[in-house]
């Protein structure tokens, strides 16, 4: 697949994506899990150029869930330094890109260094106005959702919010993703079909896609391909296709 097989006037306005598979691929290969990890954050970087050539406007990708926390210290100690690095590293490809960054999660719970350098880098792009990369960061669905409920149980309780007033609308403005749209494609690599605790909200008329890539193997033309697949999907939102084709 290539650029030229994709109506550039359908493209999806949000791309979601579970980069799944760096560990198997290292292990195929007899490496650490690091060393997929590090060919992991190569495919991040060709995946969001590639993006921004399309003219995606916005792509969130699950950089590090709350349950990574449960992983072995060694491999987030590792996690952590690749984040920092690539931060730093991928500062000016952003900013030659036009590209925004963005962030949500409970980031606060990041090592310092990440804070500071994430914070840093934020503050450089805030005025960029191409594509909106969002990294998820320490970041779980029902966390997010839980905080939302909290907020808005505590405005109702304080005269705030009236209860008959709570909708969908409401509801989005309290959470981590307020300012981005609904999720129009989800990617997961590696071959495992399940959401892992991703943009549950965000996703609920996302066209769903899963491939057996493992995610160091994805590249533009992986793109283009869930692309070119998500143009050829009828999105009806509860509608009869009589009713979308008119």
């Amino acid at each position: 697949m290539t650029a030229i097989d994709i109506d550039n006037e359908r493209l999806p306005r949000h791309i979601a994506i579970i980069m799944d598979g760096n560990g198997r691929w290292a292990k195929r290969r007899n490496q650490p899990r690091v060393f997929g990890h590090r060919q992991g954050a190569k495919s991040v970087r060709k995946v969001v150029e590639a993006a921004a050539r399309l003219g995606i406007n916005n792509l969130t990708l699950y950089a590090f869930s709350t349950e990574n926390w449960n992983r072995p210290k060694h491999e987030i100690k590792t996690l952590m330094k690749l984040l920092v690095n690539a931060l730093k590293n991928e500062l000016g490809l952003m900013m030659k890109n036009n590209i925004r960054l963005n962030a949500i999660g409970h980031t606060d719970m990041m090592p310092t260094n990440v804070q500071q350098e994430l914070q840093e880098v934020l503050d450089e792009t805030k005025e960029n106005s191409g594509l909106v990369l969002t990294l998820a960061l320490s970041y779980g669905a029902r966390q997010e959702i839980l905080r939302a409920v909290q907020e808005i149980s505590h405005k109702v309780k304080n005269n705030i919010i009236s209860v008959e007033n709570v909708d969908d609308n409401i509801i989005n403005k309290h959470l981590y993703t307020q300012n981005l749209p609904d999720v129009d494609l989800l990617i997961r690599t590696s071959g495992e079909v399940r959401i892992s605790n991703f943009l549950l909200w965000q996703i609920a008329y996302a066209e769903l896609y899963f491939t057996d890539e493992l995610w160091p193997d994805f590249n533009e033309t992986s793109l283009h391909k869930a692309i070119t697949d998500y143009q050829k999907r009828e999105r009806r939102f509860g509608k009869t296709s009589e009713q979308i084709t008119g």
